[in-house]
């Protein structure tokens, strides 16, 4: 259970980060951590009236690869039908939509690297 806790409250750090990143570049958040029979989105927001959708991965070590590279096929078709829910559930905000990925790099207990990648709907 401790790894658990652990686990999440990194995640958590990589979110909020994250948050603070795209609210840094202009973007406006709508939701986090929306949670639906499909999936889970990390984080809405709106930027340029468009409703971006950011799945965040945060890494502390690239022994797995770098951050982005966990976001799958199979992930990205989930992902997709949240996005769809949400879109339906949520009819006055933009009907186009984006998705991207915040690719955060940790090390020493430091952010050595963050970047938000953009990937084709």
């Amino acid at each position: 259970m401790l790894l658990k806790n652990r686990k999440s409250s990194f995640g958590r750090f990589g979110e909020d980060y994250a948050a603070s990143l795209l609210k840094e570049k202009g973007y406006r958040i709508v939701s986090r951590n929306f949670r639906s029979r499909f999936g889970e989105i990390d984080i809405i927001a709106i930027c340029d009236w468009v409703v971006v959708i950011v799945e965040v991965k945060t890494r502390y070590s690239l022994k797995f690869g770098h951050p982005e590279e966990a976001v799958t096929k199979q992930k990205l078709n989930k992902i997709r039908r949240t996005a769809e829910y949400f879109s339906i559930t949520h009819p006055t905000l933009p009907k186009k939509m984006r998705i991207e990925v915040v690719a955060i790099e940790i090390s020493s207990g430091k952010i050595i690297s963050s970047k938000i990648i953009p990937v084709d709907y």
